[in-house]
């Protein structure tokens, strides 16, 4: 079996020993959930209930009548105890605080939307967003936008990442050996939607019982293909995952869409199928609950809203003191300072570091060894963006092409001289586009 992979890549430990082998379980009922209502990239929703309002699984609580955005829904029936600002994990929110009667009454519009073969690509897409669907793998996009690309824009194909890069981050395996029979579906809704009939699966070959299973689900699809891709972070980005699959090349500046593809993870396409089989729109998800700060880890299938402390809790607790708390993965997932925040449709993985793990070294001078240079996956130079960036030069970043990078961390991972070489370019980043917003 050839293996497809990209320029670049480093090849960090994995640490998934301790749950790929775990089934899923479904997480306790939460007493109480917090609805953040923005849980994607876009426009902020507004609440459709106010306080004392009774409320059921499935009914969709917020919405905006931006396109760039996605509904919310209750995860559970209760009462709307408050409506206020609190803190999640990208920062801060409107929420919707419902205490649940823990009878999970689902609301009466949630029916089985027909078979794939009588929905029209319309019926699809507004299934999609009406479902509130967004990108599973932690992006967050709309699925609906992602799933409508310019008239101009040429797409033949769609790649769904079941590669699964992140160490410690097992739920899209899991996912793959449980539920690849509606990744498929989901897989061929999308198709329909797009009108495209090429879809390929990516999938890392540390992963052969995912390959297999993927591959029997897929057997009777003859525009389905299950590619075996090398083990290498980030080999699900998505422009390394195109260039893996394809061969094409997504151009500087540029989209998938400009390669003629559509990327999204298995756990959307997971989710769309259970959206037009059941009528459930996206109140749960599959998380990987791990780290040596944890006692026992677990992939949970989780209600959106569930505090992390009890999902924490459910795992047996903290193992002595934790030394960081990160939503996702170490590589990209984002640092938190309190475990009081719920879960979101992103939260791919809840991992707990110890002190030990959590420290890190003092950085030191560059020694302009190129290592950066040799593993960046969009062929940056990390050391010169960064070296501008620390100077306030983001002018001179921008002309090396910081825009560009997609802040996989293979540069900080590498570095031998321990320099902060990812956070300083997104500080770049973000000066760049505060200033382009600012022109416009």
């Amino acid at each position: 079996m050839s293996l497809l992979s990209f320029r670049g890549g480093i090849h960090p430990p994995h640490f998934k020993d301790a749950t790929e082998k775990l089934p899923i379980e479904k997480a306790q009922e939460p007493k109480q959930v917090v609805i953040p209502l923005q849980q994607h990239i876009g426009a902020p929703c507004e609440a459709l209930v106010k306080v004392g309002d009774s409320v059921k699984v499935g009914q969709k609580i917020g919405e905006s009548k931006a396109f760039v955005s996605a509904p919310v829904h209750s995860s559970v029936s209760g009462t709307v105890k408050d409506i206020k600002t609190m803190t999640i994990a990208t920062g801060e929110a409107q929420c919707i605080i419902i205490e649940s009667d823990g009878l999970n009454e689902v609301h009466e519009n949630v029916l089985p939307k027909g078979s794939l073969e009588n929905l029209t690509s319309k019926d699809i897409m507004d299934i999609i967003r009406e479902a509130g669907i967004v990108g599973m793998g932690g992006a967050t996009f709309p699925t609906h936008v992602k799933l409508s690309p310019p008239p101009e824009k040429k797409v033949d194909t769609i790649i769904l990442n079941g590669a699964e890069c992140e160490p410690y981050l097992t739920s899209d395996h899991r996912l793959m050996l449980e539920k690849a029979d509606d990744i498929i579906f989901g897989l061929k809704a999308m198709m329909k939607a797009v009108h495209v009939t090429n879809a390929y699966i990516g999938i890392e070959d540390n992963k052969p019982d995912a390959i297999q299973k993927m591959k029997e689900a897929a057997k009777n699809e003859k525009d389905i293909k299950i590619l075996a891709l090398k083990t290498k972070y980030p080999q699900g980005a998505e422009k390394q995952l195109i260039y893996a699959c394809t061969k094409r090349e997504v151009p500087s500046g540029g989209l998938p869409m400009d390669a003629g593809v559509i990327v999204n993870n298995v756990g959307t396409a997971a989710a769309i199928g259970n959206a037009i089989k059941t009528g459930m729109p996206l109140i749960e998800r599959i998380t990987t609950v791990t780290g040596k700060g944890l006692k026992q880890p677990k992939n949970l299938l989780v209600k959106i809203g569930t505090p992390f402390k009890e999902i924490i809790e459910q795992c047996g607790g903290y193992n002595g003191k934790p030394g960081k708390l990160i939503m996702g993965g170490p590589m990209m997932g984002l640092a938190q300072y309190t475990d009081e925040i719920p879960v979101m449709k992103g939260t791919s993985g809840i991992l707990v570091l110890s002190e030990e793990e959590a420290k890190l070294p003092e950085p030191q001078n560059c020694i302009k060894c190129g290592k950066c240079v040799e593993v960046c996956p969009i062929s940056l130079q990390p050391l010169y963006i960064s070296a501008f960036s620390l100077k306030n030069m983001h002018e001179t970043a921008e002309k090396y092409n910081a825009l560009d990078c997609i802040e996989c961390g293979s540069c900080s991972f590498i570095c031998p001289a321990k320099r902060p070489l990812l956070q300083s370019i997104r500080v770049s980043k973000r000066e760049i586009l505060a200033k382009k917003r600012k022109t416009k």
